[in-house]
């Protein structure tokens, strides 16, 4: 079959592989544990194995990797990630292309979600999207016309890192006052913990929330507020088509986005207000896999072109 691609979500807890044609849609679909601590050599060895196995009746034509930062996509390394322990500076796509034979690029993680979702998701037809993952951390992607923007050095909406409260708390190697510090799963695991004397996780902050406990509301009620500041901030940046929501932590998105548009149509002129669109992810964990493939797809087609 041709016009097939495979897209890798490399996460460090899943390691995931997919076949996915033209129209998006994923043909073979493989999964494993990552077991981050075994050490970039081996996770990459059970890639490219995965990566044969999903191939083996096909030819593929490009192979794209979708990796937490930092990494240079350009390069195709991958720079330091926190959940990766040991991978610095490892040279993946030549790697990976070595075994393989066919050509391979890297993509941040949330950038390939939020392309996948621009082209097949929430953003289908729509001229350009914003993409936000929240979950254990917040990332994002933008696309215009199912194109990825990433920058001069491949570290376009990288909005968790963006300053919401100056002087805030502090979370991992974000600036004090961060949107990840704020808004993310783990914020709001932490408030709980801090807050309430719980030690569920965000999943048994919302539980408390939806049984009426006040300091539960509390703690939502802010981070939502945080993550209103920064897609208003980005509405007088950017103003995309739609804001596309997809992470962990929007497993309560009935919770959640009636709460988040009204703020936002606070903090955009008045203008904007009953203007901005923000939707729920439609590709899910799949989003991933999808953009990754569709992005070596491009990147491949572009290459070709200029030879």
């Amino acid at each position: 079959m041709e016009n097939v691609y495979i897209g890798v979500d490399l996460g460090g807890t899943n390691l995931r592989v997919g076949l996915v044609d033209q129209n998006g849609q994923m043909l073979q679909y493989k999964q494993i544990p990552t077991e981050a601590e075994a050490g970039y050599e081996t996770i990459i060895e059970r890639m490219i194995a995965l990566i044969k196995d999903v191939k083996k009746a096909y030819s593929a034509k490009s192979i794209g990797i979708g990796c937490p930062g930092p990494l240079n996509p350009f390069d195709g390394i991958v720079v330091s990630p926190p959940n990766l322990p040991g991978w610095k500076d490892i040279p993946i796509t030549k790697l990976v292309e070595k075994e393989i034979g066919i050509p391979v690029y890297l993509v941040n993680d949330a950038n390939a979600a939020a392309l996948g979702e621009a082209m097949f998701g929430g953003g289908h037809g729509k001229d350009s999207s914003f993409y936000i993952t929240v979950s254990t951390g917040i990332g994002g992607g933008y696309v215009q016309n199912n194109r990825l923007i990433q920058g001069e050095h491949g570290y376009s909406a990288e909005i968790g890192n963006m300053i919401i409260k100056p002087g805030g708390p502090k979370h991992a190697n974000m600036n004090a006052g961060s949107l990840e510090a704020l808004a993310s799963g783990t914020s709001i695991a932490r408030e709980g913990r801090e807050r309430l004397g719980i030690s569920g996780g965000t999943e048994e902050v919302f539980r408390y929330a939806e049984e009426g406990d006040q300091m539960a509301i509390a703690i939502i009620d802010e981070a939502v507020d945080a993550l209103a500041i920064g897609i208003a901030n980005l509405v007088h940046s950017v103003d995309p088509d739609v804001f596309i929501l997809g992470g962990g932590v929007m497993k309560a998105k009935e919770m959640i986005l009636p709460l988040l548009r009204e703020k936002v149509d606070g903090y955009v002129y008045e203008g904007l207000r009953g203007k901005i669109t923000i939707e729920s992810a439609k590709l899910h964990d799949k989003a991933g896999i999808v953009g990754a493939a569709m992005h070596g797809r491009q990147k491949a087609e572009n290459n070709r072109k200029e030879e």
